[in-house]
């Protein structure tokens, strides 16, 4: 950032050569016209330089707040040209000096309950007697063994295979017995999910707290065996702090291959309870898939926190019910009873770039100082309060001293945490400059920025901080006087 701002302060210094020419030319044109004037007429040319000398005299004490604010623009400039080339630096290269976090859009799917019962499924093959009478000439019927049985493809559903031969008269019989395991859909009881998904002031990626309590019963009057397979979120990237608690006792499955599975054996009407609960990251969205199969939620509810706005995607669940103020944190809420759906529930949070979310600020930020200027000025006019030009030059560069500090705090810090430090900064540094009779107007001038800050809200907050501008620095009516008519006689 140190040689970027280098590199900004000479190219700073070497355009003002555009404006050496222009002004070294108004100099010259001036005392030429000056010169001129003295040779044709002396006493009027000495009267106009003593009243040029006077009114630049008079002027010259606010030329310290047009150099505080000339000093304060460039200094935001330094400070914006360092951020954007910071930022595309660390978009542009292959490597970095942080850790990059995995933020996709995370998918998490609902999880299945099966009954597993074992069914025994028998066949018989009846061979012709001609082939019976073959097979005793050739050596024997175990001939036939190697083709019809056949162990190493068996199904990790297959319990037990019995199978062999049986001679009866002239007929020969192949038996085969297998016993498998079939599974039932169970239907969940209750499904209670909640999402806590934090921003917290990073435009991309949030930080997600999963947690949730599901239970299903055991219909039968006698005990079944049920396994719970709750399937790992897709787009997730690294989990961490994954729990999977079975009515209380907790549960860690050795292969997670397709998700976190439980077998046990129900006792008959039983209720299991399982609790689930992990942590991720993610980015862009959050999703919860119901209709992956279409069968009826008798209980479903699931919260979703969130600390931005959020938007839903095209043909998915609404929520029932939606809380939260327009720009704090909201909490969106989806209670369903009794119904069979093909829809899901998608949140979608719109994407916006740090680096395009920062440089609006910062461009921003030189308005803000003039507009402290230009208010201070009307503020000591109007309201009568004392006014130094060197004060308000300092005030100025102040102003731009802390939004640069907040600028400098984003490699550090959270981009809305930073910016605000660096604001509050500001806001101390100014009325340390110019007393704390400026309070009103430094504040209202020194919050503008943040306005982009609030994730597409940027044009409501600015029109209502010109409203309050426009009332606070508004001259007040006069109120008329009452005077009475006087009565006069009636004839």
């Amino acid at each position: 950032m140190v040689q970027m701002a280098l590199n900004t302060v000479w190219q700073a210094l070497i355009s003002l050569k555009f404006w050496v020419g222009p002004l070294v030319a108004l100099l010259f044109g001036t005392l030429l016209f000056v010169l001129l004037l003295s040779l044709l007429d002396r006493e009027r040319a000495r009267a106009y330089w003593v009243s040029l000398s006077g009114t630049a005299l008079g002027a010259r004490r606010w030329l310290w707040p047009v150099l505080g604010l000339a000093a304060g623009c460039l200094l935001l400039n330094i400070s914006a040209r360092s951020l954007d080339a910071r930022l595309g630096q660390q978009l542009s290269t292959h490597t970095r000096l942080s850790a990059d976090p995995d933020g996709q859009p995370t998918t998490q799917l609902s999880p299945t309950v099966v009954l597993v019962e074992p069914h025994t499924y028998s066949r018989t093959l009846t061979l012709p007697r001609g082939l019976y009478t073959r097979l005793e000439v050739a050596g024997g019927w175990e001939a036939l063994t190697p083709y019809l049985i056949n162990d190493a493809g068996r199904a990790s559903s297959v319990q037990d295979i019995r199978e062999g031969f049986t001679v009866q008269g002239k007929n020969l019989y192949y038996t085969r017995e297998v016993t498998m395991l079939q599974e039932h859909l169970l239907a969940l009881d209750t499904s209670q999910v909640e999402a806590k998904l934090n921003f917290g002031g990073n435009a991309s990626v949030y930080k997600a707290q999963f947690a949730a309590d599901y239970s299903f019963t055991n219909p039968q009057d006698h005990p079944i065996t049920a396994r719970f397979s709750f399937p790992l979120p897709v787009g997730s990237g690294t989990l961490s702090s994954f729990r999977m608690k079975v009515n209380g006792q907790e549960y860690r499955a050795a292969d997670l291959t397709g998700g976190s599975e439980w077998e046990g054996e129900v006792p008959a009407r039983a209720t299991v309870k399982v609790n689930v609960s992990y942590q991720h990251q993610g980015s862009r969205g959050w999703s919860y898939q119901l209709s992956q199969r279409r069968e009826p939620i008798r209980s479903f509810a699931l919260k979703v926190t969130a600390d931005r706005q959020a938007g839903f995607g095209r043909y998915s669940l609404y929520p029932t019910r939606i809380t939260g103020g327009l720009f704090g944190q909201k909490t969106l809420e989806w209670n369903l009873q009794d119904i069979i759906t093909a829809q899901n529930v998608a949140v979608v949070f719109s994407q916006g770039s740090v680096r395009e979310l920062l440089s609006k600020v910062h461009l921003f930020m030189p308005l803000s100082l003039l507009l402290l200027a230009i208010l201070s000025v009307y503020y000591s006019v109007n309201y009568h309060v004392s006014l130094l030009p060197k004060n308000l030059a300092w005030g100025v560069l102040a102003l731009s001293l802390g939004y640069t500090l907040g600028g400098v705090l984003t490699a550090y810090l959270p981009p809305t945490l930073a910016e605000v430090l660096g604001v509050l900064a500001a806001v101390i540094l100014a009325l340390r400059c110019l007393g704390r009779e400026y309070l009103v107007p430094v504040v209202l001038v020194a919050i503008a920025p943040l306005a982009f800050l609030s994730g597409g809200h940027a044009g409501l907050l600015l029109s209502l901080l010109a409203v309050g501008l426009l009332w606070l620095f508004m001259p007040q009516r006069p109120k008329p006087e009452y005077v009475p008519l006087s009565g006069g006689k009636q004839g």
